[in-house]
């Protein structure tokens, strides 16, 4: 995050005792959710595994797809590259949209910035599954999965665009969710759409023209083909999408935080 985009954040509402109490509520949000609970933390890391496996059954031994973008990889590599992004980002708008009204009684006997609840959720909901791809990619690379670290560089620059833009849209759907409680059961179909619209499981050189410029209309594919290709070949695909894309996250989220700010006073109300 560059000097000034912080400057504009700290004009916007947010004082040092802001970022102690944003501390305080990702650790909470850790402690709870994943360290004091063996069973979710497992999960966390399990659940990707577990699909990762499906995939691989369906795709590779069933239907026994192949393609010149996997290479010399596994089709196990192709997708795992991808994966982990994906479900940080979907689950991170998915806790982060329950936010507030799981914390309703806080929101309205103590006065703070509301949007630091859904910040940690999404801060600690990332830190956990980017753990999780670590850990992922350096059993790849123990087993000679062939993967790039140079690419590591273009992956981080991705991962936190891809964060911001996660912030942006766990703002808006928590707002929403305050007003409009059934927003979360429409995020499970909205996602499972979003998911075989992204190519995670298959690469744009398999979609026909028509149906691969409709799928360029999707922000995520500009953060996942940059780390899959950073990754698998160690190039660096920046092309004109991933410009547009990865230039206009940071106001995505400003814009975000500034509507989350204009309904914030009225969550009382609906809580």
């Amino acid at each position: 995050m560059n000097s000034r985009l912080l400057s504009q954040l700290r004009s916007m509402g947010y004082r040092t005792g802001d970022w102690v109490l944003l501390r305080a509520f990702f650790l909470r949000e850790i402690r709870n959710r994943y360290a004091e609970s063996i069973g979710g933390g497992l999960w966390t890391l399990f659940h990707p595994l577990v699909l990762l496996g499906i995939y691989a059954l369906v795709f590779r031994t069933i239907f026994q797809v192949r393609f010149p973008e996997l290479g010399q990889h596994a089709f196990v590599e192709f997708v795992a590259v991808a994966l982990w992004p994906w479900l940080a980002f979907q689950e991170g708008i998915q806790r982060g949209a329950q936010t507030i009204r799981a914390h309703a009684g806080l929101v309205k006997k103590v006065s703070f910035p509301n949007e630091l609840l859904v910040v940690s959720t999404v801060s600690a909901t990332f830190s956990v599954h980017l753990a999780g791809f670590a850990i992922v990619l350096s059993t790849l690379a123990l087993f000679g999965g062939g993967l790039h670290f140079s690419g590591i560089p273009i992956v981080l620059v991705a991962l936190s665009l891809l964060f911001v833009l996660t912030l942006a849209g766990a703002l808006l759907c928590a707002a929403l969710q305050v007003f409009i409680p059934d927003t979360e059961q429409f995020l499970g179909p909205f996602f499972m759409i979003l998911f075989y619209a992204t190519p995670i499981l298959y690469p744009l050189s398999l979609v026909p023209g028509e149906v691969a410029d409709f799928l360029g209309l999707n922000p995520l594919t500009y953060f996942v083909e940059p780390i899959r290709s950073a990754l698998l070949q160690g190039q660096y695909k920046y092309g004109l999408g991933e410009t547009l894309v990865w230039s206009a996250t940071p106001f995505a989220y400003l814009a975000a935080l500034r509507a989350f700010r204009r309904f914030a006073p009225y969550f009382e109300d609906f809580l």
